[in-house]
């Protein structure tokens, strides 16, 4: 009896010789979603239900400029509709390769404002940063498609020599952080970098530009709200939206977060022919937006990338088409149609055909 107890007393002091699984730490839910977009031009095809008349000049354009569309954001599309409005900006096509004079691979004359390692600057009193050349989503009209990302991104070095840079200007008042698409930057990092730029005495405002809470509203996620709610800046984040049919209610979901951090939202479109050139296009998206507490900023015209010329509303097309809004919009809804011309002080303001 006693040598049964004693082996009982061994067995109950002795390690467990049974691993204990430690329980593994998953990816956000916004990062699961990143890694499963979509890349394969013949994958979105059968997820929009287009047929294979489409293929071949969706796999050439992707060599010049890869695919990459997240499924959230392709849900969205109409199936079976090659117009679909969400559809065009992403979907690679023959076009593509049309060479077009004045259409060049950097438009907006961005690596002559190089100011430091991924830091530009335009424009008195703010600097734009580099921060990743990432973006959740491909737009076919991106005016940077062709950008040197490898070699100017902020985050080499750990952003601290770009902050260096933002450091030693006391002219500078706010920082706009960008891409790419800041947004895809982990918690970590992007905590880090926020927390660099709050270190800095004469900066007043940060700005992020991000597609990332119109294509992938989970983005928007505890841990984000709270990096974003610990910037003691003035913080303003310009979205990107350039269709109504992109604001569904995740994506209204994701702004009412954003406004309860205190963030100034604004939304700057692109004026793309096929997706958002008329009238009832430009005012549908601007309630949308308002709607969903997005105050209307910016409509681009086209900014002349190469591979984007199929997607240009000429200037004096433009100016028509914002009187036509104005004409059913309250000023505040309407935005300031602008182009972005290299060299200039500013953004180019274009006042409606009337003036």
């Amino acid at each position: 009896m006693r040598v049964v107890l004693e082996n009982s007393r061994a067995a109950a002091t002795k390690p467990s010789m049974i691993p204990v699984s430690q329980p593994s730490r998953q990816p956000p839910a916004w990062q699961r979603e990143l890694q499963q977009a979509i890349t394969d031009p013949a994958e979105l095809l059968r997820a929009v239900g287009l047929g294979p008349e489409w293929l071949e000049a969706a796999h050439s354009a992707a060599r010049l400029f890869p695919l990459k569309v997240p499924r959230g954001f392709v849900d969205r599309m109409r199936r079976g509709d090659p117009r679909d409005p969400l559809l065009l900006q992403v979907l690679p096509l023959g076009a593509e390769h049309d060479a077009v004079p004045g259409y060049v691979h950097d438009p907006v004359g961005d690596l002559a404002a190089r100011a430091g390692p991924g830091v530009l600057q335009k424009y008195r009193g703010r600097a734009l940063l580099v921060a990743t050349g990432a973006c959740a989503v491909h737009c076919r009209y991106c005016f940077r498609r062709h950008f040197p990302y490898a070699e100017e991104n902020a985050s080499r070095g750990g952003f601290r020599p770009a902050l260096d840079v933002l450091r030693a200007d006391p002219t500078l008042r706010e920082v706009i952080v960008s891409g790419g698409d800041p947004l895809t930057l982990g918690d970590g990092r992007l905590s880090a970098l926020l927390a660099g730029l709050q270190e800095i005495p004469h900066l007043r405002r940060v700005r992020l530009h991000s597609r990332l809470p119109v294509v992938l509203p989970e983005r928007i996620d505890a841990g984000f709200v709270a990096a974003w709610s610990a910037v003691k800046l003035q913080k303003i984040l310009v979205v990107h939206a350039n269709h109504a049919n992109e604001i569904d209610t995740s994506v209204g979901a994701a702004f009412a977060r954003l406004r309860a951090t205190g963030t100034t939202l604004l939304n700057q479109a692109v004026l793309l022919r096929g997706v958002n050139d008329r009238r009832d296009d430009l005012v549908e998206l601007s309630e949308a937006l308002f709607g969903a507490g997005v105050l209307p900023y910016y409509l681009h015209l086209l900014d002349p990338v190469a591979g984007a010329a199929h997607f240009d509303v000429p200037e004096a097309e433009a100016r028509r088409l914002l009187d036509a809004v104005a004409a059913r919009l309250p000023g505040y809804l309407v935005p300031r149609l602008v182009r972005e011309v290299p060299g200039a002080t500013s953004k180019t303001m274009l006042p409606p055909a009337s003036r």
